[in-house]
């Protein structure tokens, strides 16, 4: 196939040329979902791993145990009887406890989503620590109940067997459990307070942002123009989504290589973060029309580069974890729980967020190789983030003292950091937010 800008040239139309194109540094430098990601997202992953590596522990450790001839030390000194009894209440208790703490995160869980937003619940459900907790309860009950199997005979009789190394490992286990109980307990305590969920949140936006957006004096960064149309005698085929979801990650330099490899260029249609519903148009491949069409097969190779979830993820979205934050700091505004104060911690945060923001260039949305337009996408833009953060904060928080005032202090030192092309977003907020500040006041005075 010919490339879509080698028809534009026959027709009189420009290309676009870009000093970077050989390394595509105009491309935002996140990294994809991999598959070891997607393996070990899953909240019961862990837990299982975990338990499946107890329950081999519990089969092979009593045949070390066979090996040893002699009485060891510091091991376990009882009979059969006393390892079944240690073995069976080591399993009875952890299996009690287990239940507890499952409970108790499912009741924070609830709690969170609640209080805070239900945006939250996948932080809780990634958190490590509550993973290993369940992971090594349970896991010390399978290995008991395992172990259980290979102590053999009653005190006196012969052919007895008490496995006393693995019956000991056991103890340890209990040992372990007790241990990662009061980190569990700890972790809870401290991860339900609106402080360590928004700065956590506020983490996690940050190094997205960072990774998202280019720097001012990044290769590629200053494009002289973002906007693109076919060129005359071009045609575009469309690939539909086949199932419903938010798009949470596009494969930016796996298009343009696949747009290389046919001479055409690819649009993205959606934006990441957007939601799509099964039949929509997610890309268009425009290709001259005296080329002919890209054949479906290596048109369906190009689903896996614009991945849609049930789920959205931050991995490529900044406007998530802005979201999110937003979220919170509504709920706190709401009239059943009239809690300004937390609506100001959220500021706090998207403060810190938006100082990255402004002082980022906006992403480029062209992408070329050697000179033509490869890939046309939609990129979040700085004007769309600071408006995500702003607008509902102020519209919801115009009754109070704390909000219009602090929007205010966070927008006029973000003017004093931000980039010229971005002030003028900044500047009409500024405006919009000193006008609530002067009802409030004049409100108040009344």
């Amino acid at each position: 196939m010919s490339d879509e800008h080698e028809a534009a040239g026959r027709t009189g139309a420009p290309s676009t040329k870009n000093t970077d194109d050989e390394d595509l540094g105009s491309l935002p430098h996140t990294r994809s979902i991999s598959r070891w990601d997607r393996i070990w997202s899953p909240f019961w992953v862990l837990p299982t791993v975990i338990i499946v590596l107890a329950t081999l522990g519990g089969i092979f450790m009593p045949e070390l145990d066979q090996t040893l001839d002699e009485q060891l030390p510091y091991f376990f000194p009882g009979g059969p009887s006393g390892a079944r009894s240690m073995l069976g209440s080591i399993a009875g208790a952890m299996i009690s406890v287990t239940g507890l703490v499952f409970s108790i995160t499912m009741v924070v869980i609830q709690l969170a989503s609640s209080q805070y937003s239900p945006r939250v619940m996948g932080d809780f459900l990634s958190s490590r620590i509550t993973q290993l907790t369940l992971g090594i309860f349970a896991a010390s009950f399978t290995y008991a109940l395992t172990v259980l199997r290979s102590v053999q005979g009653e005190s006196g009789e012969t052919g007895q067997f008490v496995p006393q190394v693995s019956v000991t490992v056991g103890f340890l286990l209990v040992l372990a459990s007790v241990g990662m109980f009061l980190a569990f307990i700890h972790h809870i305590t401290n991860s339900i307070q609106v402080s360590s969920i928004v700065s956590h949140l506020g983490d996690d936006t940050v190094d997205v942002v960072g990774r998202y957006l280019p720097e001012p004096d990044a290769p590629g960064s200053r494009l002289g123009t973002n906007s693109w149309e076919p060129g005359a005698g071009t045609i575009a085929q469309t690939l539909l989504a086949v199932e419903h979801g938010s798009v949470v990650e596009v494969d930016h330099r796996g298009l343009v290589s696949w747009a290389d490899e046919h001479d055409v260029v690819v649009e993205v249609l959606p934006q990441v973060g957007d939601f799509i519903p099964e039949g929509t148009p997610a890309v268009q491949i425009w290709h001259p029309v005296s080329t002919g069409q890209v054949d479906d097969e290596h048109l369906q190779k190009l689903r896996p580069f614009v991945v849609v979830e049930k789920d959205r993820l931050s991995n490529q979205d900044p406007a998530f974890g802005i979201r999110k934050l937003v979220d919170i700091g509504e709920r706190a505004l709401s009239p059943g729980t009239n809690d300004p104060t937390t609506a100001v911690q959220v500021l706090d945060e998207l403060h810190r967020i938006l100082r990255l923001v402004v002082v980022r260039a906006e992403l480029p949305a062209l992408v070329t190789r050697e000179g033509r337009v490869r890939l046309v996408h939609r990129p979040q833009r700085v004007a769309q983030l600071v408006d995500l953060a702003v607008a509902e904060p102020l519209h919801y928080g115009k009754d109070s003292l704390q909000v219009p005032r602090r929007i205010v202090s966070m927008l006029e030192d973000l003017l004093t950091v931000a980039l010229p092309e971005h002030r003028a977003c900044l500047q009409e907020w500024l405006v919009t937010a000193r006008e609530h500040v002067g009802a409030v006041g004049e409100g108040g005075g009344q």
